[in-house]
């Protein structure tokens, strides 16, 4: 159970973080912008997510702000006006005071950076004092990406020091964070979400394993629950870009006796065109994003041969699609043969040149 603090040296040097069993009755909620796939919890303050890097931001005046981090095993960082206060890795407790801020207005952000695939989280929210001051969230960014795609995308195991890893220490070093997603939208000033899931993938999971394609559950509000729910609102949601990472679960292992593909012939096949299929979902409900496909190469290149033939049929139909993004080489050096730190910023470097190639006017200094 961790928890720790970081002062804020701009901000006052006696910053600090202490858990609290709960609010004041008279502090005030903030009204919070979450960033992801979030439902309202029902009967309850604050939002249910599942997939990760989701975020949720919030404005106040004052020199102390209330956190409620919600029920579930998570993994949160916390930051006042961009910078760290603390990094709480399977918290102890739910309820949070930050205090000895300096005097005026702040900008709070709490990022989930875990995985939690096999349940449905929730976070309760922010509150100030009776006497702090609530403030209108900042408005969304100008900037939208989301992001799609499996593992690679999740951050899976990025913070560890090596390849083998049992499963806690996947779950404890899985950190989105770290991955390429929010590192790119940090370049470009963009907001962003994840919508990737380790081990899925367009029509055949790692291995052919169990769960959702990740189309399917895409498809979902969240995940773990059993059907796609009327309740998310994704009506606000309108990026304008979509980065696609699938396909290595798809071809990482050979097709077996007793799959639905007779061999790597028919899955690339199938693999297409559900892929042609989902990319065309995608279209219709953000027409004016344009997509970059990035692929592996796993299966001796089956994948990036398949998401070339994919890009091919995409742009025929007159889809804005840049050119297929090929990762590596990678050292693979982190749980169960994942990117690294150092592989995550080598693939958010290469993504960036293809953002800016695709899209010129989202060029930052140094470009």
């Amino acid at each position: 159970m961790l928890a720790s603090a970081i002062p804020l040296s701009s901000l006052a040097a006696s910053a600090r973080l202490e858990g609290v069993e709960a609010w004041p009755p008279d502090a005030r909620a903030l009204v919070a912008r979450p960033v992801g796939r979030v439902e309202a919890s029902a009967g309850a303050p604050g939002w249910r997510y599942q997939w990760p890097g989701t975020y949720f931001e919030a404005r106040f005046g004052g020199e102390a702000v209330f956190i409620d981090l919600g029920v579930g095993e998570k993994h949160a960082r916390v930051s006042v006006d961009g910078q760290e206060v603390a990094d709480l890795l399977r918290p102890h407790q739910r309820r949070w005071r930050i205090d000895g801020l300096a005097p005026g207005e702040h900008a709070v952000r709490v990022d989930i950076v875990s995985e939690s695939r096999d349940g449905v989280q929730a976070f309760g929210g922010f509150a100030v004092p009776a006497r702090g001051q609530a403030l209108a969230p900042a408005p969304a960014r100008t900037r939208a990406i989301e992001f799609i795609g499996d593992s690679y995308t999740v951050g899976y195991g990025a913070a560890s020091s090596g390849r083998t890893c049992g499963d806690d220490e996947v779950w404890t070093t899985t950190d989105n964070s770290l991955a390429f997603g929010p590192q790119v939208a940090r370049r470009f000033g963009a907001d962003y979400r994840i919508m990737a899931i380790s081990g899925r993938g367009v029509v055949r999971n790692f291995a052919n394993g169990p769960g959702d394609a990740l189309p399917v559950a895409w498809r979902r509000g969240l995940p773990g629950d059993a059907h796609p729910s009327a309740a998310t609102d994704d009506a606000a949601w309108s990026p304008q870009l979509i980065v696609i990472g699938l396909g290595t679960n798809d071809f990482s292992t050979p097709v077996a006796p007793g799959e639905p593909w007779r061999d790597g012939a028919a899955l690339a096949a199938d693999f297409e065109s559900r892929y042609v299929e989902f990319v065309g979902e995608l279209h219709r409900r953000h027409p004016a994003a344009r997509l970059l496909l990035f692929a592996t190469d796993v299966g001796e290149g089956a994948a990036e041969r398949a998401i070339r033939r994919v890009r091919a049929r995409l742009s025929r139909d007159g889809v804005q699609v840049g050119d297929v993004v090929v990762l590596g080489p990678l050292a693979l050096d982190a749980c169960n043969w994942h990117p690294s730190r150092a592989d995550q910023a080598a693939i958010a470097r290469t993504l960036g040149v293809a953002v800016t190639a695709l899209m010129p006017e989202w060029r930052v200094g140094g470009d």
